[in-house]
């Protein structure tokens, strides 16, 4: 999961495997799988940076070895 900030500044924990599609609207939007869009602060890069990082983590985690 990473944490994104609505635009009205409250934090929200969302799950990196439902997310469809990160646009910059130019407000950036996440769309998830269920249709659901969420608008948030951070931008589409941020996004992309923060699921990688977790998607790194977490395979690290589970391989048990360094991922560079």
């Amino acid at each position: 999961m990473i944490e994104v900030t609505k635009i009205n500044g409250s934090k929200l924990l969302v799950n990196t495997n439902l997310i469809e599609t990160v646009e910059e609207t130019p407000d950036t939007v996440i769309t998830l799988t269920d249709g659901k869009k969420i608008i948030i602060k951070e931008s589409r890069h941020e996004i992309k940076n923060l699921v990688k990082l977790t998607r790194q983590e977490y395979f690290r985690n589970v391989l048990n070895v360094e991922i560079e």
